[in-house]
């Protein structure tokens, strides 16, 4: 790959999804369920998790042919798996046990992803969590590198100060995806998955003008940040985190933001339990049909 990938970008879709604040938005798309959760749900902070990053992701596979393999971690668009998650993870009602680190800012299920130009709501048509899917470019001298931290029933994968393309490195992102497995006993006020974002200064690349934040399975399944692949998604996740819960089908959920008024009518909680069982009920209604 080179500067010339640019002439090979292809617009990423526009998410014409844009919430009501303090509202959880619910929405049919080619009869798939796509969940918004709304900005108000981000939680304002300075810090990561944790600042034990761990070992430097060397890539194995991806794009950008001559930095794979390069001991540094220093790379564009290139991936590491299959690596062992250490648990069982249910994510939209499929049980995996390994899964892809992406530099591009996002994990995956199946096979890894060298794709740098998000392509709808999450960033792509697979199995994926994305943090924060945007066109990473670690090779800038300036720029840090990915890095993954294995703990009982815990993963944790850090982006930290990492440029963006082509070998950018005036601006810098740090961000955090936090992975739990069943077997983790979550304090209160936590979750199963954790995005934690500190210093955010870019989302436009040199093919990109957007980032992508959020969940989905592939098929169409999505829940997604409010504003996800709209520009200045990095200014509206710098210095917050955000906690994820999964539903009995693997379905992310959020808890309702944190106000001193409460949602009428009902517990959005209810409301998200709702959507995970209309996305399970889907699920057996294809398989039936």
């Amino acid at each position: 790959m080179s500067t010339n990938r640019g002439l090979f970008y292809k617009h990423a879709r526009r998410s014409a999804i844009l919430g009501v604040a303090g509202a959880f938005i619910f929405s049919w798309v080619l009869g798939a369920a796509e969940v918004t959760i709304p900005n108000s749900a981000l939680v304002s902070s300075t810090n990561l998790y944790t600042n034990t990053y761990g070992d430097v992701v060397v890539t194995t596979d991806g794009g950008n042919e001559p930095h794979i393999g390069d001991p540094s971690g220093r790379n564009d668009d290139g991936f590491r798996g299959p690596v062992d998650l250490g648990f069982t993870l249910n994510f939209f009602g499929t049980n995996y046990t390994q899964f892809f680190i992406n530099n591009n800012g996002n994990v995956s299920f199946g096979d890894g992803i060298a794709a740098y130009d998000p392509d709808g709501p999450t960033g792509a048509d697979a199995p994926i969590i994305s943090p924060f899917f945007g066109d990473v470019d670690t090779r800038g001298a300036n720029s840090g590198v990915v890095h993954f931290s294995q703990l009982a029933n815990e993963d944790i994968i850090t982006w930290d100060h990492v440029g963006y393309f082509d070998s950018h490195d005036d601006k810098l992102n740090t961000f955090q995806l936090v992975l739990r497995g069943p077997g983790y006993t979550v304090p209160t006020g936590e979750g199963q998955i954790g995005f934690f974002y500190t210093g955010m200064q870019w989302d436009s690349t040199d093919t990109s003008q957007v980032a992508a934040i959020g969940f989905g399975d592939g098929a169409g399944n999505s829940v997604i940040l409010q504003g996800s692949t709209q520009p200045g998604t990095a200014n509206l996740a710098q210095n917050h985190h955000i906690w994820f819960d999964l539903s009995d089908s693997g379905v992310p959920v959020t808890p309702p933001p944190t106000t001193s008024a409460v949602p009428e009518p009902g517990p959005v909680s209810l409301i998200l339990a709702g959507a995970g069982a209309l996305l399970l009920a889907r699920k057996k209604y294809l398989v039936r049909n």
